[in-house]
């Protein structure tokens, strides 16, 4: 008994220990907790990336034709959402470890998903100015200093056909600069053909960065990122980014709600006008938890960029965008 026990102390120093490989963290700076109901009756399936939007027929309700589109999707292999609001959130939760990815997450379930999720999920307040009345400054100003919120965002005052310069916003805004917080706006894509069954104010004028621009003159110690990136106004991307160095986007929803090669060519815009150092990785999932996936491949196959500016992208600029200290780094890359 003896000699056995030396023997298997032998083989036991003698066989290498491999630790589990934490994959280089990910920031995630748009993720939504909702209802596994939220984009409608579940399951709603989707073609992620897209291969393009049907034309409408003028004959028929577009509300009606787009929610078909989720039921019978033009593609072979669509991502589906789960029936349950648990599912969803076990779902998306899984996939974060899995990445490794830690993500501004707002929405009706964020403080259930917070509780679940620990540190992986940075609380955010989705913010919006109607239908029903919002909370007031002083309400806002209370979340954020007690801790119970992070980042205003996802802010969808586009929705009500209001541009992030209103007046309406203006006091919001001055309350983000006085406490630092950091601020995401939709400023961007919404469903196709979103004023016609989701959004009777929403307008494609609003996609333009520019009506960001008094705001940001008015606060210029504002932290603020452009959620889609302003998606398809390029130029007036571009002409943002030049004029105000202090602004950042995130990919959102185009990294899979339009055609790949359409993302690529507006990331690759970005990129080589120089702006590479203010783009952040953002999912925008809301009901589809492999968009989460779908949005890094999106990034990952860019063959037009670097290792470096891909983990820019996919890590560094969000971890310099939100202040994260040295230590808060160090257990992201340990995954904790």
């Amino acid at each position: 008994m003896r000699l056995y026990g030396v023997l298997m102390l032998g083989l036991c120093l003698c066989v290498p220990v491999y630790a589990q490989v934490q994959p280089d963290p990910i920031i995630d700076v748009h993720l939504h907790a909702l209802s596994a109901d939220g984009q409608g009756p579940p399951p709603q399936s989707f073609c992620a990336p897209s291969t393009g939007w049907a034309p409408a027929d003028t004959g028929a309700g577009w509300g009606d034709q787009f929610s078909a589109i989720f039921k019978n999707p033009p593609c072979a292999h669509p991502i589906v959402s789960p029936m349950t609001d648990k599912d969803l959130m076990d779902r998306t939760l899984t996939i974060l470890k899995r990445h490794n990815i830690y993500a501004v997450t707002s929405g009706s379930k964020v403080e259930e998903w917070q509780k679940a999720g620990g540190d992986r999920i940075i609380p955010g307040l989705m913010f919006n100015l109607g239908p029903d009345t919002p909370p007031s400054v002083k309400e806002v100003k209370a979340m954020f200093v007690s801790g119970q919120y992070k980042v205003l965002g996802e802010v969808g005052i586009q929705y009500q056909g209001i541009d992030p310069s209103d007046a309406r916003f203006e006091p919001y805004l001055a309350m983000a600069e006085e406490l630092d917080v950091p601020v995401g706006i939709h400023i961007g894509p919404g469903p196709p053909g979103a004023p016609y069954f989701a959004a009777d104010k929403y307008r494609a004028r609003l996609h333009s960065p520019l009506l960001l621009e008094e705001a940001l003159l008015r606060h210029p110690k504002l932290r603020v990122y452009a959620m889609h990136a302003g998606w398809p106004m390029i130029d007036d991307m571009l002409a943002m980014m030049w004029t105000h160095p202090q602004l950042y986007v995130d990919v959102g929803v185009i990294g899979y709600a339009i055609p790949r090669a359409a993302f690529h060519d507006y990331l690759r815009r970005m990129v080589e006008a120089g702006f590479g150092k203010r783009i952040m990785f953002g999912s925008d999932q809301m009901v589809w938890p492999e968009a989460v996936e779908v949005t890094i491949e999106s990034i990952e196959t860019a063959d037009f960029l670097t290792k470096d500016q891909k983990r820019d992208i996919l890590y560094n600029n969000a971890a310099r965008f939100l202040r994260l200290t040295p230590e808060q780094i160090a257990k992201q890359q340990r995954g904790e």
